[in-house]
């Protein structure tokens, strides 16, 4: 007998050093994360935020500046199949585990629940078998609660995401052209674009102008914290999105800067008309300057001093007797 409680124990100390080990990994591994989330902190946090009217949930068409796909908005204020004469309303609040989130979301919560305790009184699904056999049953408990929770969010993407969304809110009709406006070597074209009312708008050379100089307006007033200024470039919305990353920004006592915008590159991927407000979608290749600087000491927190290049499609929206705003920044692929 005393041969098996010592082989139980060493079994016990192996598990704790295991997760000692663990939890010391962890650690070390949380301050690379948030450098490595800090490195996009520009204007957007490498996010893609911001609405386009009834086309938020659709696609911009690929450009020449921008060939592949843009990502769906992680940060917006439209609901899906808003403005698009649909009927259908935002889904119930509770996320994944609140009322909203039916029997896949349930038994995620249900699974999650189980590991949870399980972990908290030393037993779970695989509980009494002690020792190694335990931390086994903990691994395969998080690959099962991460597999059903992904199951579960795969299902309600689907069943609340209107089809409709996601077509072109002008059936019939497609986007204009896709004038390049800028390059290296300068120069410019207008456009056209059709809305979802079919009324053509014209993007001349002074727009493209306007765009170009928001591009670098927008970057210098986020550099300087200046929100005063970003309420004359951007959307209430998209000035909302900022607000939020400067007060983390302030929290971390970091402050980010982005220098030396220079537009390299730029293509109209659509304009149209919606209501009384014009949008028009461009694709950006910009070069820039981001680093991330302790408030206190200015030492290089996360970025560089070398400059670098982005690609991003940006909306701009104007309403009657206004001049444009940045109304949407979105992330490519």
């Amino acid at each position: 007998m005393p041969g098996i409680w010592e082989t139980n124990m060493n079994f016990s100390q192996r598990s704790r050093s295991l997760f000692k080990t663990i939890a010391v990994v962890l650690a070390l591994a949380l301050p690379t994360a948030l450098a490595i989330s800090s490195a996009d902190a520009r204007v957007g946090g490498g996010m893609s935020s911001g609405s386009r009217g009834s086309r938020t949930y659709s696609a911009p068409p690929s450009t020449t500046t921008a060939p592949g796909s843009t990502s769906q908005f992680n940060r917006t204020y439209t609901q899906p199949g808003a403005g698009m004469n649909s009927a259908a309303t935002a889904p119930a609040r509770g996320g994944l585990f609140g009322r909203g989130g039916g029997f896949l979301g349930g038994l995620a919560a249900g699974f999650l629940g189980a590991g949870l305790l399980g972990m908290l009184f030393g037993g779970g699904l695989f509980g009494g078998l002690g020792g190694l056999s335990s931390i086994l049953g903990l691994i395969i408990q998080i690959v099962l609660v991460v597999f059903v929770v992904r199951l579960a969010m795969s299902w309600w993407q689907r069943r609340h995401t209107p089809q409709a969304a996601y077509a072109n809110a002008d059936a019939g009709s497609g986007p204009g052209p896709q004038t390049s406006y800028r390059s290296g070597l300068g120069g410019g074209l207008g456009g056209f674009g059709f809305g979802a009312n079919n009324a053509p708008l014209e993007i001349k050379p002074v727009d493209y102008e306007a765009f170009e100089r928001l591009l670098g307006d927008v970057q210098t007033a986020w550099s300087n914290e200046d929100v005063a200024k970003l309420h004359t470039l951007a959307t209430p919305e998209m000035v909302s999105y900022f607000e939020q990353d400067l007060g983390q920004n302030r929290a971390r006592n970091v402050v980010n800067k982005v220098t030396n915008v220079k537009l390299l590159q730029g293509d109209l991927a659509e304009a149209w008309r919606e209501g009384e407000t014009d949008y028009a979608t461009v694709a950006l290749r910009f070069a820039l300057t981001d680093k991330t600087l302790d408030r206190n000491t200015g030492a290089v927190f996360a970025g560089s001093e070398q400059p670098g290049e982005v690609t991003e499609v940006w909306t701009f929206a104007r309403r009657p007797g206004g001049t444009w705003e940045l109304s949407a920044i979105q992330q490519t692929n």
